[in-house]
């Protein structure tokens, strides 16, 4: 008896992946036609296959309360306090998932995928023609890691994992056992001792970058991320944003301060910690002046491999191994470096805030108030860490208008809701296109 909407000739594409999966996990797929698949793969859904979507959806949906979310992300100040007031009840916080459920669940990896709930098919011949390297340096907190990489996964893409040396065997184990379950998934094979504000930090991306090269797929755009990140676009999204890029890069770079410059006249020794010497360092082996921005950055893979192979990069970058913080001022200066791919010219009228750039969105301590008296961001919600707003659940209505494609930071111990909600929200606009709001 022919199944109704299920045709034998979908099944010799790469789309057919989502019907088959369809019918396998919900068994009540069979008044769904072949113009839903056709819909979903030219990016052309209309409400006529909405019951087809929320199948799927419901094989996938991330368990959020999704009422509630729908009122935080809309700005509902009435669900926000309510929700930020729950957070304090003890009784009420969850358990994370910890190492050994990681280590459990990842002895069967077909059994995690779906427990989990991962995309294994790309949504979009776009995306799928559009593959993306990603580098994610962690040191702990392994749901956070997951649920990150959940968040981006896709088949098409390519992950590297720079786990810290120093973190703990458990953590490592853990991250190795995830990795395991997916073929574009990896742990880096040269680990770096991460020492904050040391070379160490730039040197894991730099690992990362190439191993990603050397990698079969032929990723388009790198991005790099560390643990505390999290999505504020959906795979889709974040694709278009960079076809937009046209072989650009974004990343801010903009002019140093006098205290900033000072991170790089003088060596730096690096034991547990880094610390200043009275030793001058040279002058820039670079023909460009220095540029000051931050360690997260996105970059065309032209980028990635040239600054690899180029001699002039290799020497400044060996130069600025012994200065202070160097991921704040290394990538900003090669952004700005006439040959080198994607760059713009140093001239002050391409000076690039973090704002203005598209990798990610940080809201500092000292620059937060209110907006309509010239503050560029509102006050945090959550808490902070090194000046740095750790999301509460009602930072997510604002952050979600801004063009990042990424945030920092997200603690599920601090505020499950903000991360949750926002995997709910990415999770439903992936599949819908359109937000919870």
């Amino acid at each position: 008896m022919r199944l109704i909407g299920c045709r034998r000739k979908w099944l010799l594409t790469t789309g057919t992946a989502l019907l088959g999966l369809l019918f396998l996990l919900t068994g009540n797929f069979q008044s769904c036609e072949e113009d839903m698949m056709r819909g979903i793969w030219e990016n052309s859904i209309d409400m006529g296959n909405r019951r087809c979507l929320d199948i799927f959806y419901k094989t996938l949906n991330l368990s959020a309360q999704q009422s509630i979310c729908s009122q935080i992300i809309g700005g509902d100040q009435t669900a926000i306090e309510k929700t930020l007031l729950n957070s304090l009840d003890v009784t009420r916080r969850r358990t994370p998932l910890t190492e050994n459920h990681y280590w459990n669940m990842t002895r069967d990896c077909a059994a995690f995928k779906r427990e989990r709930k991962y995309l294994n098919f790309a949504l979009s011949k776009e995306e799928k023609n559009f593959p993306i390297a990603y580098s994610i340096v962690i040191h702990q907190n392994i749901e956070m890691f997951e649920r990150l990489l959940r968040t981006i996964y896709t088949p098409q893409n390519v992950y590297c994992i720079h786990v810290d040396r120093k973190a703990a065997d458990s953590f490592q184990l853990a991250v190795r056992a995830i990795a395991s379950c997916f073929s574009n998934v990896f742990v880096a094979s040269k680990l770096e001792n991460v020492i904050y504000a040391s070379w160490s930090r730039v040197q894991a991306d730099l690992n990362c970058m190439e191993e990603l090269l050397q990698n079969p797929v032929r990723w388009r755009y790198f991005i790099n991320l560390c643990g505390m990140d999290f999505p504020l676009k959906t795979n889709a999204e974040i694709v278009r944003s960079l076809i937009v890029l046209n072989g650009k890069n974004s990343m801010e770079s903009e002019v140093p301060s006098a205290t900033k410059r000072e991170r790089w006249l003088f060596h730096h020794e690096v034991k547990n910690q880094i610390s200043r010497t009275e030793v001058k360092k040279t002058s820039p082996p670079i023909s460009t002046p220095m540029f000051t921005g931050n360690a997260y950055f996105v970059a065309s893979r032209e980028f990635v491999n040239h600054l690899l192979e180029s001699r002039e990069i290799q020497k400044f970058l060996k130069w600025a191994e012994d200065t202070y913080s160097p991921d704040e001022h290394v990538w900003a200066t090669l952004q700005r470096i006439p040959t080198v791919p994607g760059s713009n010219p140093y001239n002050s009228k391409y000076h690039m805030s973090d704002m203005a750039a598209i990798a990610r969105m940080v809201k500092w301590s000292y620059m937060e108030g209110d907006i309509t008296k010239g503050a560029p961001y509102p006050k945090c919600t959550g808490t902070h860490r090194r000046a740095v707003c750790v999301y509460g659940c009602g930072d997510l209505h604002w952050i979600l208008q801004q063009h990042h494609l990424f945030a920092n930071k997200f603690d599920p111990e601090v505020d499950n809701t903000a991360v949750e909600c926002l995997e709910e929200h990415l999770r439903y606009k992936a599949i819908y296109r359109t937000g919870l709001m």
